[in-house]
């Protein structure tokens, strides 16, 4: 007897098929180049991690550059990156996947999205086989808002043309106070509206007197901590209690990135907001912290958790517990990703990059202004050109 005769037909699921593009399809991905660019800083930077031994000194930053050609000739550009390690590993992961894009319709973003993580599963969805897709999704929103000629925050649809921006590059752990305070009011004579400086030392008390010297120093300035993941939940709590004198705008990462609970029991007993989420890696953790109400101020890296297709999932769910938003670096990216969410966000404010660039974001009176160039609005520079260590390329320019 055939037992299979008699048994009810078993439909696939077509989105888990990868169906491949049909007539509604205009163009087609025909060319991906991969660049992996060492961006070297003009002096080594230290923040808690190293001063508690975990890590070295930051000396450089490893990029990994996507750039997207389609048949019609449109083009886009993204990156990823990252520090100290897995630069390397980044790019050859996107090596590995990068001649699943060819011949893909560009517009369809959120399904070579799954496509291209699904084709390195077997490693991981999330951590860094998210983080080199992240290239690719991110040139592929460029790509789409530079053929409807708007900025990406306009296609996205703005509540602003301007974001509230903080620097973070001249607080750090290795930079004497009096550099601090030097680097503090050149940032503020910029125009940059808020300072954020490194905390998590061995001895708290020496944190304290950095954060009260520069709050003498810029007065009513909104000022931000970051301990970098370096306390116990004890330390947090007590030094989180003692720092509300300073009227701080956030402390950032007060323990380790995955102690949902520790940083919820925070968030209810003290009276400064916590801010966390730098470091992770997929929508699933975020939702995490947003689930356990660990943070009041939410704080993805679109570069980190796979690009702007999850990115755009993790402010969906940030909006609807009605967190605040202060994404993590890549001011070039989250300037227009905060100014399309609906609550007053804050972007990160980093110099380091801006050699990478042949385009400056401006800053005035504490805010970062929207360009109004298409898409992300910059291209590479001829010295980004010149720190390229190793590049990559599937299908024919056209």
């Amino acid at each position: 007897m055939n037992f299979m005769q008699n048994a009810p037909r078993i439909i696939a699921n077509p989105l888990a098929a990868g169906l491949a593009p049909g007539e509604a399809t205009t163009d087609r991905i025909a060319w991906v180049k991969l660049s992996l660019v060492i961006l070297p800083l003009a002096a080594p930077i230290s923040d808690a991690k190293v001063l508690t031994g975990r890590q070295k000194p930051l000396t450089e930053i490893a990029f990994l550059f996507a750039e997207i050609e389609t048949e019609q000739g449109h083009s886009g550009i993204g990156y990823s990156y990252s520090k100290r390690a897995g630069g390397l590993g980044q790019f050859v992961h996107a090596k590995e996947i990068a001649g699943e894009l060819v011949g893909e319709d560009p517009n369809d973003i959120a399904r070579i999205w799954d496509k291209l993580v699904w084709a390195g599963a077997s490693v991981g969805r999330s951590g860094l086989s998210t983080q080199a897709i992240a290239a690719f999704d991110i040139a592929l929103w460029d790509l789409k808002a530079k053929r409807a000629k708007l900025p990406l925050a306009k296609l996205l649809g703005a509540h602003r043309d301007s974001v509230r921006c903080y620097n973070t590059s001249g607080g750090y752990l290795s930079m004497p106070i009096e550099e601090v305070k030097e680097r503090v009011s050149m940032a503020l004579d910029k125009g940059i509206g808020a300072i954020k400086l490194k905390v998590g030392q061995p001895d708290p008390m020496i944190d304290l007197q950095r954060i009260e010297a520069v709050r003498k120093h810029i007065g009513d300035v909104p000022l931000a901590i970051d301990a970098n993941q370096q306390w116990d939940r004890t330390t947090a709590l007590r030094f989180g209690r003692i720092a509300e004198q300073y009227s701080l705008t956030w402390i950032e990462e007060p323990l380790d990135a995955y102690d949902y609970e520790g940083h919820a029991a925070l968030a209810t007993e003290l009276a400064t907001p916590i801010a966390t989420g730098e470091m992770l890696t997929s929508v699933d953790e975020h939702y995490e912290l947003i689930r356990h109400n660990s943070v009041d101020f939410i704080q993805p890296d679109a570069p980190r958790v796979g690009g702007i297709t999850p990115f755009l999932k993790i402010l969906a769910l940030a909006d609807h517990k009605k967190l605040q938003l202060a994404p993590h670096y890549c001011m070039e990216i989250h300037l227009h990703l905060t100014a399309a969410y609906g609550r007053e966000p804050w972007v990160e404010h980093f110099e380091w990059s801006e050699a990478m660039f042949n385009e400056t974001l401006e800053v005035r009176n504490g805010r970062m202004i929207v360009p109004n160039r298409p898409g992300l609005g910059f291209s590479l520079s001829e010295q980004a050109r010149a720190w390229v260590r190793n590049t990559h390329e599937v299908g024919k320019r056209p």
